[in-house]
């Protein structure tokens, strides 16, 4: 079994379980093989280019999910390979990488028994290996955005509890919240490609408006005050590959669209 590193798989040898992506053969059944095509690069050799390497495996012993099938090869064919993973229910975004063409969560993405698969790692980001990508700069732009709730000390509550809110304020959070920051829909971007050093992208730009909208909250105008030039919001010039990427099925340029008209008024 591998160690996980905020799920980044590595080749140490521990002793735990490796169920979770392995099944028995199902008996009397034929081998069912799919290949696999995943994208290899190692700092450790940076003379070599980076190469696509083919894996082929069962599927009657593999589950169903393109997490499963990598497990598997790290398991059994190739400890070589590394990868971030960690809940394998769509939660922490640590699988997010670019299937067949379409940035998702491997733990999400069921297996297309008809064809060769293709995995990359998420587009026009630095590689780290293999299909690890750097999200340094993501999480610093996140970072930057206080995504957190700022509040004057005099406005809390005396008695220590919490900051009530209506049930009206409290739906109009719902579609930002559920953002778990795997970086599927900035990363799809083109607007992001072009600018990612001063654009900060549809998801931090969600979770900016997500705190623009907090009735609790009590620095909107110096969340707008941040946004308000050239670069950090209005690159966004709707071509909605975030909302189409995104694995929770949330709408990021909705979003922006809305910070836009907000400061307008």
């Amino acid at each position: 079994m591998q160690v996980h590193v905020r799920g980044i798989s590595t080749t140490a040898k521990v002793a735990a379980s490796v169920a979770t992506s392995e099944q028995a053969p199902r008996a009397g059944k034929e081998p069912k093989m799919k290949k696999f095509s995943i994208y290899r690069w190692s700092p450790e050799t940076p003379e070599e280019k980076p190469k696509m390497q083919q894996y082929e495996i069962d599927l009657n012993a593999c589950g169903p999910m393109v997490l499963d099938a990598i497990i598997k090869i790290k398991n059994e064919v190739d400890p070589t390979l590394t990868f971030r993973r960690s809940c394998r229910e769509g939660i922490c975004g640590s699988c997010a990488m670019n299937i067949d063409g379409q940035n998702t969560l491997a733990c999400l993405c069921r297996i297309d028994p008809t064809k060769e698969t293709k995995i990359y790692p998420l587009p026009h980001t630095y590689v780290v290996k293999d299909i690890v990508p750097d999200l340094t700069l993501f999480y610093k732009q996140y970072k930057a955005i206080k995504p957190y709730l700022q509040r004057n000390e005099k406005d809390f509550p005396e008695d220590g509890t919490e900051i009530r809110q209506s049930k009206a304020d409290r739906r109009k959070l719902d579609g930002l919240y559920e953002c778990i920051l795997c970086a599927c829909c900035s990363t799809s971007c083109p607007s992001y490609w072009w600018n990612s050093q001063e654009y900060l992208g549809p998801a931090v730009l969600m979770q900016a408006y997500r705190w623009l909208i907090d009735s609790r909250d009590q620095a909107g105008a110096e969340r707008r005050d941040m946004l308000n030039n050239s670069m950090s919001l209005y690159r966004c010039h709707t071509i909605m590959n975030c909302a189409r990427t995104c694995p929770k099925g949330l709408n990021p340029g909705l979003g922006i669209a809305k910070i836009k008209k907000m400061m307008l008024d």
